[in-house]
């Protein structure tokens, strides 16, 4: 089962990688140019807020099950067991909040401008902490790009 969730885990980042982006692209576009905040604006901030929240999902239960994460003396001074036990997990928490809570400021404002500018703002801040905290087959020996 552990192999099944780490290879969905991974093949779900660049479905979210792509909603985030479209996201953060169409924000930029329509708040720079004054257009209106649709119902497919909305829905593009849904459902990028939603396969976030489905990628934390996999990434909790990965988290209890993985080999990776452990805490012994040795976690902290191991550069592959502290990304994966303390960084990779705070970085996402700290992304997934951040695109939760641009969705709910989206929300709440009442002129499209200001809206396009929060989702723009907050996904753009998720955006990056994502690129960030992503395990890439550059930095890590041994992981994948799927």
């Amino acid at each position: 089962m552990y192999p099944m969730l780490k290879h969905a885990h991974s093949g779900l980042r660049w479905v979210v990688l792509l909603l985030l982006l479209a996201a953060v692209v169409n924000a930029f576009i329509k708040w720079r140019s004054g257009k209106e905040y649709a119902n497919s604006d909305h829905k593009l901030n849904l459902f990028t807020m939603i396969g976030a929240h489905v990628q934390l999902i996999l990434g909790l239960i990965l988290y209890f099950i993985s080999p990776m994460v452990q805490f012994n003396e040795n976690t902290m001074s191991d550069q592959v067991l502290r990304f994966y036990s303390v960084e990779h997990f705070t970085i996402m928490l700290i992304a997934i909040a951040l695109i939760t809570i641009g969705y709910s400021q989206v929300k709440k404002k009442l002129e499209a401008s200001q809206k396009f500018k929060m989702a723009f703002t907050y996904y753009l801040i998720g955006l990056i902490l994502i690129l960030g905290g992503i395990p890439w087959p550059f930095r890590f020996p041994g992981a994948g790009w799927f």
